[in-house]
């Protein structure tokens, strides 16, 4: 089969139009290994790529997708091999090469993960890149010196995609959550996946202007960044970590070296695309294993042609949870 179906992004007349066409398997870039896409999940950064944001893609027509789950067609290396089972994440997957928002990939094979025994196709993408994202925040907290039993970890943006899933998994490992967020609504839907305690995201906007606010957390994982990053510096207990992923309150923040200075506390920062292969194996065992968690509260699928619907539900800040793409 050379023909298949795929989400494309063109600009027309200074509009960018997400549509699904029928594209050739000659389309796709060079790379060692073909890959038939059985499923994708939706990320802010998909979004992103798919309304023009010449950051993320610099030419168009694209096919986003940032992450695909799917079987190895063809392989030149002796590693993968056709009929293996495959997640891809990040790299440079769906930003500028075409991505898991088509029923096929080209990649190279450096890209490429066996997928772990413990977890579905499926599985794989309801957690996607932002399961990697929330993984990697806690072992950097872990790393940090947090452990159970010294009080909250608060977890702000938590009904988006790392945070709903960073709340899972902290509750799953025992860990005391605190869940922040703008959404009242969704408080419930946080208590089921774990959280003890919900913090309005208001609570957290405010005494940006103070150098040091109550100490409050434990650790934190942030998702959103801007001033709110700032507070929960600010507000960490003595010698506790936060551990930032996320930009969708602001790229800034007005600091000083007082909460670095006085209380020992520390801000580390996590980036998933561009980790080693073998560093992001490592979570993905630990997703598929010890930290295994029922996701399926927060998950929804669609199909390609439901995509750009809730793509503009994502770009409103207005997404719950996790949006699994099937490519079947």
């Amino acid at each position: 089969m050379s023909e298949f179906k795929a989400l494309v992004v063109s600009e027309e007349q200074g509009q960018y139009v997400s549509s699904v066409v029928s594209r050739q398997l000659a389309d796709l870039p060079e790379g060692e290994v073909l890959i038939r896409v059985r499923y994708s999940s939706l990320n802010f950064k998909d979004a992103l790529s798919a309304s023009g944001n010449k950051g993320v893609t610099r030419q168009y027509p694209h096919t986003p997708g940032i992450d695909a789950a799917g079987v190895v067609e063809t392989s030149s290396v002796p590693e993968l091999s056709p009929g293996d089972e495959v997640i891809v994440t990040g790299y440079d997957l769906g930003m500028n090469t075409a991505g898991g928002y088509g029923q096929y990939i080209r990649v190279p094979a450096g890209w490429v993960l066996k997928r772990p025994d413990g977890l579905t196709l499926r599985d794989s993408m309801l957690l996607g890149t932002a399961g990697l994202t929330a993984a990697l925040c806690i072992d950097k907290l872990e790393q940090g010196g947090m452990i159970t039993g010294q009080g909250p970890v608060l977890v702000t943006g938590a009904t988006g995609g790392v945070g709903s899933i960073a709340v899972a998994l902290l509750a799953g490992l025992g860990y005391e959550v605190a869940a922040a967020t703008g959404k009242a609504s969704q408080a419930e839907l946080l208590k089921r996946l774990g959280a003890t305690t919900i913090v309005d995201r208001s609570e957290l906007e405010a005494g940006k202007e103070k150098p040091l606010l109550k100490e409050r957390w434990a650790g934190a994982v942030d998702t959103v960044g801007g001033d709110i990053l700032f507070n929960v510096v600010k507000s960490l207990r003595y010698g506790a970590t936060v551990a930032c992923c996320g930009l969708t309150a602001g790229t800034q923040f007005q600091g000083s070296v007082l909460p670095f200075i006085l209380r020992n506390v520390n801000l580390m920062g996590v980036d998933s695309v561009e980790q080693p292969l073998v560093v992001k194996a490592s979570m993905w065992d630990r997703l598929s294993l010890q930290w295994k968690t029922d996701l399926s509260a927060i998950a929804q699928e669609v199909r390609l042609d439901e995509l750009p619907r809730q793509i503009e539900t994502i770009l409103g800040g207005n997404m719950v949870g996790r949006v699994v793409v099937n490519l079947d």
